[in-house]
């Protein structure tokens, strides 16, 4: 079975993301190991400078590559990455899980987004949509294309 870790900096805290996600990751059991790591959100004032917000995302960073196992097949979502159909995904997901890699890695940044050394790191840049999300809703919509994708990989009906 597929190991999954996210790795989502800041903790979510509004009553509908937490119950929207904690239902994929309840759907997510049997098609996979699921993992959640939440490092700490860098505190920044109102209008950090260029300074400032690299400072942060550099500390981000730090507990972001501890938390990403060697092995692992990372993709980080970001603005600038490829965009995939949830089609692609399935196929990623499924080429991976049969490739020997024992686990994916999904890192999702918080408010000012991911340091360019996890960006680095990534196999995979990927991004939702030229669309800007919070990005406690983006863990809601991975996890739910996450599940898609093994629906779709086992062919069921779920994605029409």
């Amino acid at each position: 079975m597929l190991s999954v870790k996210l790795i989502c900096v800041g903790r979510m805290r509004e009553k509908f993301y937490i119950e929207a996600f904690n239902e994929y990751l309840k759907r997510l059991q049997p098609y996979c190991k699921l993992q959640l790591v939440e490092p700490t959100e860098q505190k920044l004032g109102d209008s950090p400078s260029q300074k400032e917000l690299e400072k942060a995302l550099d500390r981000e960073a730090e507990d972001i590559l501890t938390a990403i196992p060697s092995d692992s097949y990372v993709i980080a979502l970001c603005i600038e990455g490829r965009e995939l159909s949830s089609e692609a995904l399935a196929e990623l997901v499924a080429k991976v899980e049969g490739s020997g890699r024992p686990r994916m890695c999904f890192i999702i940044g918080g408010s000012y987004g991911l340091s360019p050394k996890v960006k680095a790191r990534a196999d995979l840049k990927l991004s939702m949509s030229p669309m800007t999300f919070p990005h406690h809703l983006a863990r809601v919509m991975l996890s739910e294309q996450l599940y898609r994708s093994f629906k779709i990989n086992e062919g069921s009906r779920y994605h029409k």
